[in-house]
């Protein structure tokens, strides 16, 4: 590795040419500052001292946009690390690290791109339109699209129809909704795009106060006949209700007032309701000795969909934290923190239960609701059952290698759920909700028996050898999950038992870590490296793959290059496949800015 110091006699000349509204002599602070904050978690400091586990390398910031560096340390998980650092410098780092100057936000409006399109017909989302509306084409989570427009075998025909380049983005956060020939899609800028399905011109775009990284999902406004609304969440904690067909705000909440509160899993729609999850990225904070460790519970919000107003809250904690003990810096600390909800609640009519699986605890001892999948109920926020499938999970970032006071003792594994539960009927009226988590195990549990365990299928030898992250994809009799070693997986839904096992094809640890996508004979994963492939769902065996690890010339004229599949997963409705390509929250992303629709040759 490179020192800073060393680095600094190759960049520093580079540096004030590029950041002129920086002085030499802040400039000098920015590199003392990035040593002294920064390398210790993402390497190459003064002592050469190895990247954290988790944390992304110096590489790959060095390839990011800078308005998502400087949105990570302004209000993002990395702020806590920031305290005391002006603004100007502030700017100057994001600057420095990306190697780019920051451009006007302005950048990356529908207004100010080429291909606007040129009319604009009202939408329909009845029932019988091709459609991926949310997360998953219905809300099981099941991520299977029944009526794709394209068979298995049409699948090795599938050609690039065109790319849509976002400016100053190095993550497409958001996974792509399809409804009435529209794509949908939000960016870590902020940004959220409607675009036409079959070209890719821009109908309107909306810029949020943060990162958009969920999907989105299209529904009637109750009261307003005819008006749709596009509804999703942000990374400061915000749901939005915006005008489908022109962009216009209709309403913003703010769902939890925590500092570091965030909505990452998309906000589900039912009943004119909006269901959103609550997470947190005080994960990444708390291991400080300057933070107040921990005071976030993770949580459900019911919302009226068609006002924004709170119909209920329900924490996955039910106690709020309380003051522990005071560290050597003074800090206090506190207990009963945790239990994030990162992904998209699943539905169950039949039951008027709203589930959920939550992520580890940050604070000792553990919560028994942490590592659980939970049901809620849907008119009222009540707890109707949660069981727990990994105790003893207290964990924060980085305290494996660099503990402080702050950091759980004893430390956990890590075992989030990031996964939606699946939702599946079996033949003769048996149901399962499957949940993949972060051991690499999946279990089953009935939820018409209080969650009683149903079976557990164990993906690794050993617990944590691989994880299943952002989530799987369940057919009529057949599970499928991903993990980032590369391993990809087949079990019997009712069984739990594998049907077919692909283990890594080599020694990359860039593996699976997007969700998983099924249609009727066809399974399509998004990979880390950048490929983008498709399984016989009968034997795993590929039928098609592309590299999205390439430059791309786009519809609307932005320069474009793919990079990896992170958390959202492919969309596939009216004989188009959409992905979008770049992400770089997890170690070894890669960054990229592109929208691909892919179509049959």
């Amino acid at each position: 590795m490179y020192s800073t110091r060393i680095l600094l006699a190759a960049v520093l000349l580079p540096l004030m040419l590029l950041v002129s509204t920086v002085q030499a002599q802040t400039a000098s602070r920015v590199i003392r500052t990035i040593d002294e904050r920064c390398a210790i978690c993402h390497g190459d400091n003064v002592n050469d001292a190895p990247r954290v586990e988790g944390a992304v390398s110096r590489d790959t910031l060095q390839q990011m946009a800078p308005e998502s560096i400087l949105q990570a340390i302004t209000i993002g998980a990395m702020r806590i690390h920031a305290e005391g650092i002006t603004d100007e410098v502030k700017l100057a780092m994001a600057e420095f690290i990306s190697g780019r100057k920051i451009g006007p936000i302005e950048a990356g409006a529908a207004e100010n791109m080429p291909n606007r399109c040129a009319a604009t017909t009202d939408m329909n989302i009845q029932a019988g339109n091709a459609q991926w509306n949310g997360w998953s084409p219905d809300s099981t989570n099941a991520r299977f699209q029944p009526n794709p427009g394209i068979s298995a075998a049409d699948v090795p025909e599938l050609e690039l129809k065109w790319a849509f380049g976002f400016p100053g983005v190095s993550s497409v956060y958001g996974q792509p909704t399809i409804v009435d020939d529209r794509v949908f899609v939000g960016v870590d800028t902020g940004y959220v795009y409607a675009l036409d399905a079959q070209t890719g011109c821009v109908h309107w775009s909306f810029l949020a106060e943060s990162g958009v990284r969920n999907a989105i999902s299209i529904e009637r406004v109750d009261g307003q006949p005819g008006r749709l609304a596009a509804y999703f969440g942000d990374i400061r904690a915000n749901a939005y209700s915006v005008d489908a067909e022109t962009g216009e705000l209709i309403w913003k909440t703010k769902v939890d007032p925590h500092p570091l509160a965030v909505v990452t899993g998309a906000p589900t729609l039912h009943e004119g309701r909006l269901y959103v999850p609550v997470s947190s990225r005080e994960e990444a904070a708390g291991g400080s000795l300057n933070y107040p460790c921990c005071t976030f519970r993770g949580s459900i919000v019911a919302l009226n969909s068609a006002t924004g107003s709170q119909l209920w809250k329900s924490y996955a904690i039910p106690d709020a934290p309380v003051p522990d003990k005071i560290n050597s810096q003074g800090t206090q600390l506190w207990n009963g923190a945790g239990a994030a909800i990162w992904h998209a609640p699943t539905i169950d009519p039949q039951n008027r239960a709203v589930y959920v699986a939550t992520g580890d605890s940050y604070t000792v001892p553990a919560h028994i609701n942490s590592d659980a999948v939970m049901a809620i109920d849907m008119d009222t926020g009540e707890l109707l059952w949660s069981v727990q499938d990994w105790k003893n999970d207290s964990w924060l970032v980085a305290c494996g290698q660099d503990p402080t006071e702050n950091c759980p003792d004893p430390l956990g594994p890590d075992f989030d759920f990031g996964t939606s539960p699946i939702l599946h009927s079996l033949p003769g009226g048996q149901r399962t909700l499957l949940a993949g988590q972060k051991s690499g195990f999946v279990f089953a549990h009935d939820p018409d028996q209080d969650g009683k365990l149903l079976w557990k299928a164990e993906l690794v030898e050993n617990a944590g050898d691989a994880e299943i992250l952002f989530g799987g994809a369940a057919d009529h009799t057949t599970a499928y999950f991903g993990l980032n070693d590369g391993t990809l997986a087949a079990l019997d839904v009712a069984t739990g038992q594998r049907k077919w096992f692909l283990p890594p094809q080599s020694d990359s640890d860039l593996g699976i870590t997007a969700a998983i996508t099924a249609i009727p004979g066809a399974v399509i994963v998004g990979w880390q490296t950048g490929a983008l492939t498709a399984h016989d769902s009968a034997s795993g065996q590929v039928t098609w793959s592309f590299n999205m690890l390439q430059d791309f010339t786009t519809v609307n004229g932005v320069p474009a290059r793919g990079g990896s599949s992170g958390a959202p997963g492919p969309t596939v409705a009216g004989g188009m496949l959409f992905v979008g390509s770049g992400y770089v929250g997890l170690s070894g992303g890669m960054p990229g800015n592109v929208l691909l629709g892919f179509g049959v040759r």
